[in-house]
């Protein structure tokens, strides 16, 4: 007997009652698929053992056995991707000083929270560009093995950089506390050095390599622009990386460390705040992404404005850095540079991620281009676009939805009703429905 159900009750029905061999079929008033930048009206997407096995017209009548998930008011799409994120920490006051009073372990157990309310956001797949070198690894397999919410994660590990870098762990330290760093914990200074971090960094288990090509805004040094690495470094580390099938991911504001990074062959430049318009040409020429993180530009240059929140050497660099970056990208845009979503979440707040969709649209980027930015184009990036980013035959059962249509109005995307990843639904009806 056909059994219909409300998208609450029809989780209990497909967990506990339906056989493995049935069908889940899930009603779209409206669908994006990702793939053509177009909204279709009814459509229904046949999931089965996690996998989407077809995608209709109309709404799909049901065999006995089969599941039905009526989101005929929603738009659905493919589950989102933000390529930049930080699981291990949420930016607050005293963030310099937990490295001091935390252990791996109170961070850990903090990133499952993070974890959590990122999928719940509608966000089923991550970049981690940065942690300590292993919570975020012990993350991914923990999510991947079932034992606790969360995106699928691919993670660098910690970053690199070179001495008193953007991602030097000892900047800022008293003498006691100074030490030489080196490869291991992610610091080097030479070719030798570059090809010992990568190779520690696949070791570790790390799926791509992050480096710090200029300096940073929340690092406690002076400079938030200035180039760090050399070409040789540079050019080390993507040659490195390739032989492990690892992509680079590139932290830069400043011009001629983005400039060397693109010419070395990298994959994505993150932030991108002081970006020429010879980078940009270059970097459509080699096909390099950019990945905006402007909420995190917004957050910083807001936080700025607070008395005593940033210590004295990071508030300037807050205040001039974050405003430009929108306005880069705007051009950036404009100018055909490649475009994938990110928000470097983790300075700004987790599960706020969809945010930076209203920020990239007020900057000019059409509605339906900002979705594909972290659906189509991420999962290009990603190199996983065989598997994930668009609703297809064929594709894994990463599916969201939002009630309304988005591309009429692009703040519905901070209002995720249906997460469903790898054919599981995690939320249903605006409320979490797995623990």
């Amino acid at each position: 007997m056909l059994k219909q159900f409300a998208p609450c009750s029809t989780l209990l029905f497909f967990l506990f009652v339906n056989p493995v061999f049935a069908d889940t079929i899930i009603h779209a008033g409206k669908l994006i698929d990702g793939a053509d930048g177009k909204v279709h009206e009814k459509k229904s997407i046949i999931v089965k053992s996690g996998m989407i096995v077809d995608v209709v017209n109309g709404y799909k009548n049901a065999n006995d056995g089969d599941s039905i998930i009526d989101l005929t008011e929603h738009t659905v799409m493919p589950g989102l991707m933000d390529m930049h994120t930080h699981l291990m920490m949420q930016h607050h006051k005293k963030v310099y000083s937990d490295k001091f009073f935390l252990n791996d372990a109170d961070f850990a157990l903090r990133s499952t929270v993070y974890a959590k309310r990122t999928l719940m956001a509608g966000f089923t797949t991550v970049r981690d560009l940065g942690d300590n070198g292993v919570i975020t690894v012990s993350l991914r397999k923990a999510i991947a093995a079932g034992h606790i919410i969360g995106p699928r994660i691919y993670t660098s590990g910690k970053s690199l950089a070179t001495t008193g870098g953007h991602a030097d762990p000892t900047n800022g330290q008293n003498g006691r506390f100074r030490e030489d760093a080196g490869p291991e914990s992610g610091v080097i200074n030479g070719v030798d050095d570059a090809r010992k971090a990568v190779r520690t960094r696949y070791k570790n288990g790390a799926n791509l390599i992050k480096l710090t090509a200029t300096g940073g805004v929340l690092s406690l040094a002076a400079s938030g622009q200035n180039p760090q690495f050399k070409m040789d470094e540079l050019k080390a580390i993507v040659s490195t990386a390739k032989d492990y099938n690892m992509t680079v991911a590139v932290h830069a504001h400043g011009a001629e460390g983005m400039k060397r990074a693109v010419l070395a062959g990298v994959d994505s430049i993150e932030h991108g705040t002081f970006m020429t318009d010879e980078v940009m040409e270059l970097m459509k020429e080699r096909g390099t992404y950019m990945i905006p993180t402007i909420s995190a530009g917004a957050w910083v240059a807001k936080m700025a404005k607070e008395d005593d929140y940033f210590p004295a050497v990071v508030r300037p660099k807050a205040a001039a850095i974050g405003p430009v970056i929108q306005r880069t990208f705007a051009k950036a845009y404009v100018k055909g540079v490649r475009i994938a979503f990110g928000t470097d979440s983790g300075v700004s707040p987790h599960g706020e991620n969809a945010y930076e969709f209203e920020l990239m649209v007020a900057a000019g980027m059409p509605p339906m281009k900002a979705i594909q930015s972290a659906t189509l184009e991420a999962s290009k990036l990603l190199k996983i676009s065989d598997t994930v980013g668009t609703l297809e035959t064929g594709k894994i059962a990463d599916i969201v939805a939002v009630k309304g249509n988005p591309v009429e109005n692009i703040k519905l995307m901070m209002q995720v009703d249906f997460v469903m990843k790898d054919g599981k639904v995690f939320k249903s009806d605006g409320k979490q429905v797995v623990e």
